[in-house]
């Protein structure tokens, strides 16, 4: 069970997530955790389910896109972002968000295929991730708080953290935000995105 590779489905059309899922199930280590049309609901079942991919639409009704997104992170979860939808004008705004990648409508197969690789090559690469005594000195980081941040970098979720660490969620949230403080990050994208420029 260790090369399955969890995800999630928002999209406001039925059809639409039909159609997707049936192409999931066409990879064999995929492994479909929810599907929803209503974003508030999904928002609810990734923060819960925790899949390691979240494939959503952009554009739908009440919230687009982008704010499952952001409320998703606000929530100390970021798991990898993939949009699926019909519209390329929507690619500059996803850059800009530090989503993980964009697949246009309608989805081919092959296309999917090589954002899962992607994904993959990512997470081996995360995995092996350790901070540097460089940037550990520049922000003045604890020894708690660098083994926080090499885990956040690797998807980790403040309850898996917790876990990992034999600490609460509630010490993992705190530390959390002193690590945002002191490199003066609004949120978990936002240092990820520090960290992976420092090692430019």
């Amino acid at each position: 069970m260790k090369n399955v590779i969890t995800c999630s489905i928002v999209d406001d059309e039925p059809d639409a997530i039909d159609r997707f899922t049936s192409l999931l199930k066409q990879i064999p280590s995929i492994k479909i955790l929810s599907a929803d049309t209503d974003p508030d609901k999904a928002i609810k079942k990734v923060i819960e389910l925790e899949p390691e991919i979240v494939f959503l639409d952009v554009e739908m009704p009440i919230k687009n896109g982008f704010d499952v997104v952001e409320e998703v992170r606000n929530q100390n979860f970021n798991p990898n972002f993939v949009f699926v939808t019909g519209y390329d004008k929507y690619a500059i705004q996803a850059i800009k968000k530090n989503t993980f990648d964009y697949i246009l409508k309608p989805v081919d197969l092959d296309e999917l295929k090589e954002a899962i690789k992607k994904h993959i090559s990512a997470k081996i690469e995360k995995a092996n991730f350790k901070l540097s005594n460089r940037v550990i000195k520049k922000y003045s980081l604890t020894k708690r708080e660098t083994e926080i941040i090499e885990l956040v970098v690797q998807g980790k979720s403040s309850k898996e953290i917790a876990d990992l660490l034999f600490i609460s969620k509630h010490t993992v949230d705190t530390h959390r935000r002193n690590i945002l403080h002191k490199t003066n990050t609004e949120n978990t994208s936002r240092l990820v995105s520090l960290i992976a420029t420092l090692y430019k």
